[in-house]
């Protein structure tokens, strides 16, 4: 399923849109090397388990060292690395690099170590997040007082700052040691507050529509052969079990209205599945309740619906210059 980049054409929303069932086999993921940004907790923490136990390469990359290196350690025993003793003896099965996501420089220390261990890179994906519910910039009890004190500006630092430091860095990093046909790919987090709003944790959701922007910006760029044949989706979880935001609250409220709640491995196998097929590019994927449907295809093909079908057309017509333009 691949993002369309061409014209759009009338839309029939009658056409039901297409659940995503993740196919994640030991074959798909055999000696792949993945960078996991934000691998110590939660759903990172279950990705870089799913990838060790199907025979990846996984280097951890997180501020969380207390979390991040004992969980490397564990997956090297737990999915210890065979070599041939007539070959040179391969990489550890996971690594940990401690990376503050908002230094550049720390960032770039972390690709130069997994590339230095591991001789090449193939997938990266930016599980690393903030939010910070209690910083609200727009509260209505702010005084004239209150205002004088620049608020934390941490929701934006990690979730689209960082973002941006890591793809930038992770397509130079991905083009590099790659034969022929060879696939690499980027995955970022969005969330569901990436496209519906959320009350309470706007300087959040900003940061999150940031996300999905950045990818879409990039997915008609980056898969080029010409410029950096790179993949990159985006997943866009719903509730999550082991978010830091869910509180007991607001879990016994979500249970009464008997809604929907993913445990960080259903969002992990979504992750994975996205990673490993190679068709995927410039998708999201909206994950609710451990299941995932793609949201893109869709939002491009009812265009003509909810913008208008002249608007649209004049649309496509000027987003075609500017492509041929600035892309040039």
């Amino acid at each position: 399923m691949i993002a369309p980049t061409g014209p759009v054409l009338s839309s029939n929303s009658a056409v039901p849109i297409t659940q995503f069932h993740p196919t994640i086999t030991q074959e798909a993921l055999e000696e792949k090397v993945i960078i996991i940004v934000g691998g110590a907790n939660g759903i990172g923490e279950s990705l870089v388990e799913l990838c060790c136990q199907n025979g990846a390469y996984v280097c951890i990359g997180d501020i969380d060292t207390p979390r991040g290196a004992p969980l490397s350690l564990r997956c090297c025993e737990k999915w210890p690395v065979y070599s041939d003793p007539n070959l040179p003896p391969k990489p550890p099965r996971s690594t940990f690099q401690a990376v503050d996501i908002t230094d550049y420089h720390a960032v770039l220390n972390l690709f130069d170590f997994a590339f230095k261990t591991y001789n090449r890179i193939d997938h990266v994906v930016v599980t690393a997040g903030s939010m910070e519910p209690k910083e609200n910039w727009f509260d209505c009890t702010l005084s004239l007082q209150d205002i004088r004190t620049p608020p934390s500006t941490k929701d934006l630092d990690i979730n689209l700052t960082g973002s941006l430091y890591v793809v930038r860095v992770a397509s130079v990093y991905l083009r590099h040691n790659r034969g022929p046909g060879v696939d690499r790919s980027i995955i970022l987090f969005s969330c569901a507050a990436g496209f519906k709003e959320t009350p309470g944790v706007s300087v959040y959701q900003a940061a999150k529509h940031g996300i999905q922007g950045l990818m879409r910006s990039l997915r008609p760029y980056f898969c080029s052969p010409y410029k950096h044949n790179l993949r990159i989706n985006t997943i866009c979880p719903w509730m999550t079990q082991t978010h830091p935001a869910v509180t007991k609250k607001l879990c016994d409220r979500w249970e009464e209205e008997g809604l929907p709640i993913s445990s960080a491995l259903q969002v992990a196998q979504v992750t994975a599945g996205v990673l490993v097929d190679d068709t995927l590019n410039g998708t999201s994927m909206y994950v609710e309740g451990g299941r995932a449907w793609e949201m893109e295809a869709n939002i491009t093909r009812l265009e003509p619906q909810w913008l208008g079908e002249a608007p649209s057309k004049t649309l496509t017509r000027g987003q075609k210059v500017l492509e041929d333009v600035w892309a040039a």
